[in-house]
């Protein structure tokens, strides 16, 4: 239940995007909308690589993924998204999401860059939670490189809390982004120096 309501909460911000609610336009092209989504057989996948100190239940992934497929919910036998996430020791499902919401991968990576920190620092997730939203709402820079755009948030610079941060006080948000219809096509929040060493990196093949 509750990783339900931590995508709901996540799903909710993005919808929000779509009727110009985000203040930045690295915002806005990180929450473009991208739906509704029509991948008929065709999956997505993101190769998934997590890095970070040796903690009890923090998960370390060498060679992962997460694979965005379209299928049909038995219930009312509708289109839904599924994601399927493969670690190193384990395979799962996770949602489904509907069609028309927002970025199922978006809200996947950001929940488990959220709940990571909290695992490691002992913070509150929902603390977490609201200072990346307010981040991704408020701040950010957005830059061209190449013919991709890239868009990063450091979403605790200025936390009030951050002398007890272990380190996530310096955590960025990075986003490469194509056209603004197409998936991201890489995510990534990584901290600064040694302490604590964290990276949560996708990208799509």
């Amino acid at each position: 239940m509750r990783k339900a309501i931590a995508a709901a909460l996540w799903l909710g911000l993005s919808a929000l995007s779509t009727g110009h609610a985000l203040a930045g336009e690295a915002g806005d092209a990180v929450f473009a909308e991208r739906g509704p989504w029509s991948l008929g057989g065709q999956e997505l996948q993101w190769s998934v690589h997590v890095e970070g100190p040796d903690a009890p239940g923090f998960l370390r992934i060498d060679d992962g993924s997460v694979t965005l497929a379209e299928v049909v919910d038995p219930s009312d036998q509708q289109p839904v998204l599924q994601l399927t996430q493969k670690t190193d020791s384990r395979t799962r499902q996770i949602g489904p999401f509907p069609i028309s919401g927002g970025d199922p991968v978006l809200t996947f990576f950001l929940e488990q860059t959220a709940r990571d920190m909290a695992g490691l620092t002992g913070g509150s997730p929902h603390y977490i939670r609201n200072r990346i939203k307010d981040a991704l709402f408020r701040g950010g820079q957005i830059a061209r490189q190449g013919e991709a755009s890239v868009a990063t948030f450091t979403p605790f610079a200025e936390d009030p809390n951050a002398a007890r941060m272990k380190g996530f006080e310096t955590l960025t948000l990075t986003f490469v982004l194509d056209d603004p219809k197409q998936p991201i096509r890489e995510l990534r929040a990584e901290t600064q120096g040694d302490m604590p060493g964290y990276v949560n990196r996708m990208a799509l093949q």
